[in-house]
This record gives C-alpha cells, sequence and structure tokens, in this order.
C-alpha cells in the first residue's frame, strides 16, 4: 500500500510540474508593444473590414462578442499561434506606468510581441504618454479567460 502512495505523490507531482509549465506559457515579461490603427469603432467592429487574420473564424460572432474588449494582434514569444489565439484574451499591462487592460486577439503580426489598437488598448495603458513618444511600450501579458 505504501508504494501505491508513493506512486500517486509522484503522479500528482508530475500533473503540478506539468500544470506549471503550462501556466507559464501562457505569459510573458518584457515584451514589445506597438500599436496598430484598427479602429474597430469606425470599421463597425467587422474584422473582415481590417483584414484580420482571425477573421476567418471569429468575423461572425456577436457584435457584442466583438465590441467586449480593445484589440490586439498576437506574436509574443509564448502562448498558442496562429488560429490557437483567435478569440483569446490576454491582460496587457505597461511595466511602466502599472496601467492594464484586458484584450481579444484579433490578428497575428511579426514584431515578435504585440501591436495593440491604438484607440481601445494602447492609450489604455500608455497613461503617461512616453509609449506614444518611443513608438512602443514594454508591457507583461497574461492570458486570461474572456
Amino acid at each position: 500500500m505504501a508504494g501505491i502512495t508513493g506512486a500517486r505523490v509522484l503522479a500528482v507531482a508530475a500533473l503540478l510540474c506539468a500544470a506549471a509549465a503550462v501556466a507559464g506559457a501562457q505569459q510573458a515579461s518584457n515584451v514589445r508593444a506597438t500599436y496598430h490603427l484598427y479602429n474597430p469603432a469606425q470599421n463597425g467592429w467587422d474584422l473582415n473590414r481590417v483584414s484580420a487574420y482571425c477573421a476567418t473564424w471569429d468575423a461572425d460572432k456577436p457584435l457584442s462578442w466583438r465590441q467586449q474588449y480593445g484589440w490586439t494582434a498576437f506574436c509574443g514569444p509564448s502562448g498558442p499561434r496562429g488560429q490557437g489565439a483567435c478569440g483569446r484574451c490576454i491582460r496587457v499591462t505597461n511595466r511602466g506606468t502599472g496601467a492594464s487592460t484586458v484584450a481579444r486577439i484579433v490578428d497575428q503580426c511579426s514584431n515578435g510581441g504585440l501591436d495593440l489598437d491604438f484607440e481601445t488598448v494602447f492609450k489604455k495603458i500608455d497613461t503617461n504618454g512616453l509609449g506614444f513618444q518611443m513608438g512602443h511600450l514594454n508591457v507583461d501579458y497574461q492570458f486570461v479567460n474572456c
């Protein structure tokens, strides 16, 4: 019976380590975030109109779903890629000010970080205006439930 208990303890420990590794892969620190002019309000929150990569899967989602969060393109160092990222949400925190907001991934990018919609995400966390002056922010992000 002691061998079974030991085996269970090892199995639980292995599962906890695997869960921690997965959780760690769902966030990143000190990531470069630029801004993009999706202008979702002016474009009717229409993913097709802005040629967002995720429109293939998410363009027919209800308007309330598309409006719920600001938009971002995702190409961060940790987390799902391609279709697996579409529609997911991330909490983005400005490392300089601590300001944060939740954004919905609607697109891909190639800058190695995030490409935040200027009006609905970037401006909300660029509370001191330095990000706009520099053309980017240094942020932390974490995948969260939408």
